[in-house]
């Protein structure tokens, strides 16, 4: 058993060496995996910081018809309410010191850590310090939620906020006088997780455990629950409504649910099952330990709460089957329940008395978190690296060469990360023919890792410069 005093020192020295390890490279550009979101993330935040705060009409760099399918020249981007944009360019603008990518990465990090605290505080308080801890460590740790914990992205910072208000809730739940102060700050928390993710919809569950647990049948007579919940979803609706009227702006989405049809087909538990929980997120043999979690579980007094985290994750899982199986950063909205499920099963290990003797159960668990440690950091580890060092060295090149009011093809088949790197607007793609999109205001096409074939556009158009890694070329300009 761990005592509190020495739970908290142990907390804070999690909480330092996780900030550490999502320091490994903190200064990297957007082109590492999945930059493609990142980079659509973060050029939203830097318009913020460069055109203004204008906060119902969030724009980024594309003006292409690809994300929604329809024309969007001013390049709309209408996704999560931009919550995140507005703190990751408004300490840009406050403070500078160090780069727009670097506030995101920066608060990402502070947010994740957050949300290993108060995965600590809802476990420690219904399981003990040891179980709590535990938790704590792996969503720390894990090398999955190491790399994601650092992403220029808003799910780790919307599932600060959800943990943070599940955990407000169940002090309001638990407190005979139930405050309305702390309600508050469980609904305020709630509302921005929302905003940040609606995916947070899907721990309902969580908050449902928690009030039936308290109130029974009798919990469609607490008038709180229903201002709770009320005020929580309204800023949602009124955000998803808003967008409506700016169709071009939203991307589609509908291909998330079972675009493909894989739900419930072998690979699609082939994929989220071997290929993402077992593989990647538990390094093969860290699934012994939710083995034991899922063991312990019957025991807990807890195991309404935490089988609502499962089955929560689990039915966002199947619901968003294709988006999860075609993306693996959408696994960051399960990690809490893998988190609290690896925790119950290295207390297993540590407290059981069958297997006590020689320290080996503490043995045992090194082991198990060394080899499942890593072997998940021989899948991830390629995840910093930089996917394409070309599209950088030609944007920082072209953003030196060009005017910076022009508007640029970055072709990259789609992927905004190459344009991102140029800082301009434009295209990241051929939507249309050369001379078509040159009407639409097109200025220069860049292209990376040219071809001869590519080459052959110098014929046409005049050629500002040709490197091994970059093609620009003046499309008002003949050769």
């Amino acid at each position: 058993m761990v005592s509190k005093s020495s739970a908290i020192r142990l907390l804070f020295v999690i909480l330092v060496l996780g900030f550490l390890v999502r320091l490994y490279r903190f200064d990297s550009p957007i082109a590492d995996w999945h930059s493609w979101r990142q980079a659509d993330t973060s050029a939203v935040s830097r318009n913020f910081a460069t055109y203004g705060f204008d906060i119902l009409h969030p724009r980024f760099d594309d003006l292409s018809n690809v994300p929604s399918g329809l024309e969007n020249p001013r390049g709309y981007r209408f996704v999560e309410f931009p919550i995140y944009n507005i703190a990751q360019a408004g300490l840009f603008r406050i403070f500078g010191v160090i780069t727009i990518e670097e506030w995101g990465r920066l608060i990402t990090i502070l947010t994740s850590l957050a949300g290993s605290f108060f995965l600590y505080k809802i476990v420690s308080k219904y399981s003990g310090e040891t179980a709590g801890l535990a938790s704590a460590f792996f969503y720390t740790f894990l090398p999955f939620n190491i790399y994601y914990g650092r992403t220029i992205l808003p799910d780790p910072t919307m599932v600060a906020t959800l943990l943070s208000s599940i955990y407000f809730f169940s002090r309001w739940i638990d407190s005979k006088t139930k405050p309305w102060s702390i309600l508050s700050a469980a609904t305020i928390l709630l509302a921005v997780s929302l905003l940040l993710k609606p995916y947070a919809l899907f721990y309902a569950l969580v908050f449902l455990a928690l009030i039936y647990k308290e109130f029974g049948t009798g919990m469609f007579k607490q008038l709180k629950l229903y201002i709770f919940a009320l005020v929580a979803v309204v800023p949602l609706i009124a955000w998803r409504l808003w967008i409506t009227n700016y169709p071009e702006g939203i991307p589609a989405s509908a291909w998330l649910f079972n675009g493909n049809g894989i739900r419930f087909r072998p690979a699609f538990f082939r994929w989220i099952g071997y290929e993402r929980l077992i593989k990647l997120i538990s390094g093969y043999i860290g699934i012994i330990l939710v083995i034991f979690g899922l063991y312990q579980l019957r025991f807990e007094k807890a195991r309404l709460l935490y089988s609502a985290f499962l089955l929560s994750s689990s039915i966002y899982v199947v619901v968003l089957a294709t988006g999860n199986v075609q993306h693996d950063y959408y696994q960051i909205v399960i990690m809490p329940s893998v988190a609290i499920i690896f925790g119950l099963g290295a207390r297993f290990l540590l407290e059981s008395k069958k297997i006590s003797f020689f320290h080996f159960n503490r043995l045992l668990l090194a082991f198990i978190i060394f080899i499942a440690f890593s072997m998940s950091w021989l899948q991830v580890r390629d995840y910093f690296n930089i996917n394409n060092r070309s599209i950088v060295i030609a944007g920082e090149a072209i953003d030196r060469m060009i005017p910076k009011d022009a508007k640029i093809i970055a072709n990259y088949n789609g992927d905004t990360s190459f344009l991102y790197q140029t800082k301009r607007k434009g295209w990241a793609s051929f939507e249309k023919p050369l001379p078509e999109m040159i009407t639409m205001g097109a200025d220069y096409l860049a292209l990376a890792n040219p071809t001869k074939v590519d080459e052959g556009l110098g014929q046409t158009y005049k050629i500002i410069k040709k490197t091994k890694d970059y093609l620009l070329l003046d499309l008002h300009r003949k050769p």
